[in-house]
C-alpha cells in the first residue's frame, strides 16, 4: 500500500496485532483454542465491509469478536463506547494480549451487540431515554433487535455482533442482511459471528470459516455451517436419529 493509499485507508480496524504480552504457552487458555492461537502468532487484516466469523461452538469465534471490541473500548456487556457498567466479569483476556491498528481520522465510533447481555443493556438504556427514544423492554425479544438496528446501526464505524439472529425470525434475519449490507455501503465495518447460513450468505462479505485448523477463507457452498443444513433439510433423520430413539 502507498503512502497515499495508507493516508486514505480510514478502516477503524486496519489489523488485529498481537501484543508482547501474549502467553508464550499456548496451553493457557484462550490462547489454547486454534483460531486464537493464529491470531496471536500472525495478527488478523479486517478488511472495509462485512467479515462474518463462523464455526462450531467453542471454536472462538465469539471469543475474537469480543476481543476485538474490548481492545476498540467498547462495552464488554454490549454498548457503545460510554456504556462500561456490567454485571459480572466473564470475558476472556484476549483484549489485553492485541491491540488495533486503525486507519488516521477513521470513525471512533463503535457498538457491541452480543444476544446473551442485550436485556442488561436495554435496561441502562431506558434509565436516562426520552419519551421519544424505544422502550426495548415493553416489546418482544425479536422486535427488540430489529428495533435496536434500526435505531442504532446507522453511524460508519465498527459493529461488532455476536450471534445476532439468536432472536431473529428468518423475515427478520433477511432484514439484518439488509442492515448489515446497508451499513458496508455507508463506510461502516462490521465483524460479526454467526451460526446463521443466511446471514453467512451476506454478498460481498467475506466469510472466515473458524474450527480446529484456526482460520480459512472461505466460499459459503463449501463451509461445514452450509453443507449440514442442506443435509439436514433434506433428510432430518439423518442426524436426529443420533439423539431420538424412533422406534
Amino acid at each position: 500500500m502507498s503512502g497515499r493509499d495508507w493516508v486514505r485507508d480510514g478502516r477503524p480496524v486496519r489489523r488485529v496485532v498481537p501484543k508482547s504480552e501474549a502467553p508464550a504457552d499456548s496451553r493457557e487458555w484462550p490462547a489454547s483454542i486454534p483460531a486464537v492461537a493464529q491470531v496471536l502468532r500472525a495478527g488478523l487484516e479486517l478488511p472495509a465491509g462485512v467479515t462474518l466469523l463462523v464455526g462450531e461452538n467453542g471454536s472462538g469465534k465469539s471469543t475474537l469478536v469480543e476481543a476485538v471490541a474490548m481492545a476498540f473500548g467498547l462495552a464488554a456487556e454490549g454498548g457503545t463506547r460510554n456504556a462500561h457498567e456490567g454485571t459480572r466479569a466473564t470475558e476472556s483476556p484476549l483484549h489485553r494480549w492485541i491491540t488495533l491498528e486503525r486507519g488516521p481520522g477513521a470513525s471512533r465510533w463503535g457498538f457491541f451487540l452480543r444476544a446473551e447481555t442485550m436485556h442488561g443493556y436495554f435496561t441502562r438504556q431506558e434509565s436516562f431515554s426520552t419519551e421519544r427514544d424505544p422502550r426495548f423492554h415493553e416489546m418482544s425479544h425479536g422486535e427488540s433487535f430489529l428495533e435496536l438496528l434500526r435505531t442504532r446501526f446507522d453511524s460508519p464505524g465498527l459493529y461488532c455482533l455476536d450471534e445476532p439472529e439468536s432472536a431473529l425470525s428468518f423475515s427478520a434475519q433477511i432484514a439484518l442482511v439488509g442492515t448489515l449490507h446497508d451499513l458496508a455501503a455507508s463506510g461502516a465495518q462490521v465483524l460479526c459471528a454467526t451460526h446463521s447460513p443466511l446471514v453467512a450468505a451476506l454478498p460481498g462479505a467475506r466469510l472466515l470459516e473458524v474450527g480446529t485448523w484456526g482460520i480459512r477463507e472461505a466460499v459459503w457452498d463449501e463451509i461445514e455451517l452450509v453443507t449440514h443444513w442442506r443435509r439436514y433439510l433434506d433428510e432430518p433423520m439423518r442426524y436426529l436419529r443420533h439423539v431420538i430413539d424412533a422406534d
